[in-house]
């Protein structure tokens, strides 16, 4: 389907070319909002590619920063920050459809069209509700978010203005929900080291914002269907995502845990050591919050960071990298080759033929842009920095998450083009970026070429 620019003539796009144009378009007027005096504090010299760096990695919901936030923007800068966090998380088009919705308008096929590319989806049944929903439980869980942090920055004496306390709980609760990144306390959250209370409310928010909005309104509907005593079944979707996303929470805890056990987990309490290892193994995801100095970390910590950055988030979240139901069909594709299985199935359901071709290209699509980003990297930089600084940078971008070793203020202007191209790559998805570069005209030729065989393996 073509979409057709408003007021412009002869320009035709594909929906993901459109939702590309509409990011780009909000990143040059954020870009240009932070640019304003008044947005940068005194003293303060940031060149407008540093605040276009900074813009894409806010809007993309990532946290990759070359400045300290807390050093560098004032109250109207963080609080557009801000903004872009929250656009980039829950989506533009479901603010786009809530707007478009209170001035009474009808949502037609065609924003339908880019709801579906904007969220990953792929059906039209129940779009418009759906983006409802999805704005409703967004603002919900972030203002509880907000009393919830601004109860104990008040009450713990972090902050003793009830107004100061309730700023840095807005910001800190949207960059937590969208997995944003983006702190205001200077040092992310390494002040909090050693309060759990505030360690398990952003882990939640990190959470229930990387898990997918599709999971969060299924388990709505679980449990409006038990007060009201009905059946009710979770999808496919929902069970691979939740028992993937966990599994891999799991296995970042015992590997942080193993890897760091004689590191920075060495002479610590056994309490200091599970939060440790769970609040790295759930930020790793697409948070990009820290409680601790990443770059203190070893290698192999670094590596199995790296791994789960990659995989990211759950589809139709706020997170990035090839998403947790791509991982997990291609290892159910590998296991059921090596089983001797002609289909693929999980929880009793056979997978598509189309969804298993989409996880592969999104692999492979996924593992080739990291490799050659690494490369060029390396080039630009002239082996200033380790392997694995820049292993851990490339996946962190990617995978939308913002966790860093702290090499990106120093890298080239050539290497943060290429950290920025990752960036939108990880929000906007591999797929709905493949299909934004294809010709946007219908015409397909159904040429049906003879078939042979080659050798494989």
């Amino acid at each position: 389907m073509i979409i057709k620019i408003p007021f412009v003539k002869k320009i035709d796009l594909t929906p993901p070319q459109f939702i590309m144009l509409i990011y780009a378009l909000t990143t040059v007027v954020s870009t240009s909002l932070l640019s304003l005096p008044w947005a940068v504090k005194q003293d303060v010299n940031m060149s407008i590619f540093d605040i276009l760096f900074t813009t894409v990695s806010a809007i993309t919901v990532t946290g990759l920063t070359i400045a300290n936030t807390a050093d560098t923007f004032t109250t109207f800068g963080s609080i557009v920050l801000a903004i872009c966090m929250q656009i980039g998380g829950i989506g533009i088009m479901t603010l786009w459809t809530f707007v478009w919705m209170l001035l009474g308008k009808n949502i037609g096929l065609g924003y339908r069209q880019l709801i579906m590319v904007d969220q990953n989806r792929n059906q039209f049944n129940g779009l418009v509700k759906v983006m409802q929903l999805v704005f409703g439980f967004a603002i919900i869980i972030e203002l509880i978010g907000v009393l919830f942090f601004a109860s104990i920055f008040y009450f713990r004496g972090y902050y003793v203005d009830i107004q100061e306390a309730l700023y840095y709980a807005s910001f800190h609760s949207i960059s937590a929900y969208t997995n944003g990144g983006f702190d205001v306390f200077g040092n992310s959250m390494q002040g909090f080291y050693g309060d759990y209370l505030i360690q398990t409310g952003t882990m939640i928010l990190i959470i229930l914002g990387a898990i997918g909005f599709p999971v969060i309104i299924e388990l709505y509907s679980y449990i409006h269907a038990k007060i009201n005593k009905y059946n009710f079944r979770f999808s496919l979707f929902t069970k691979v995502t939740l028992v993937t996303f966990f599994l891999l929470v799991l296995f970042g805890v015992i590997g942080i845990w193993i890897s760091e056990y004689n590191g920075i987990m060495k002479d610590t309490s056994w309490h200091e050591q599970i939060f440790m290892s769970l609040f790295n193994s759930v930020t790793v995801r697409s948070g990009g919050l820290s409680t601790i100095n990443v770059s203190s970390m070893f290698e192999s910590t670094l590596f199995i960071m790296a791994l789960l950055m990659f995989i990211g988030a759950s589809p139709s979240s706020v997170g990035g990298g090839i998403r947790t139901t791509t991982f997990t069909t291609v290892i159910m594709v590998i296991r059921s080759f090596a089983l001797g299985q002609k289909n693929v199935h999980i929880f009793g359901k056979r997978l598509h033929e189309e969804d298993i071709q989409k996880s592969f290209i999104v692999f492979v699509t996924g593992l080739l842009l990291i490799l050659v980003s690494i490369i060029f990297i390396s080039i630009f930089e002239m082996q200033q920095y380790s392997f694995i600084e820049i292993i851990f940078e490339v996946t962190s971008a990617f995978g939308t998450c913002g966790l860093s070793t702290g090499i990106t203020a120093g890298l080239t202007i050539g290497s943060k083009f290429i950290l920025m191209g990752l960036m939108f790559m990880g929000r906007i998805g591999i797929l709905a970026f493949l299909m934004s570069i294809a010709k946007n005209d219908n015409k397909q030729l159904n040429i049906n070429y003879p078939v042979e065989k080659i050798i494989i393996g």
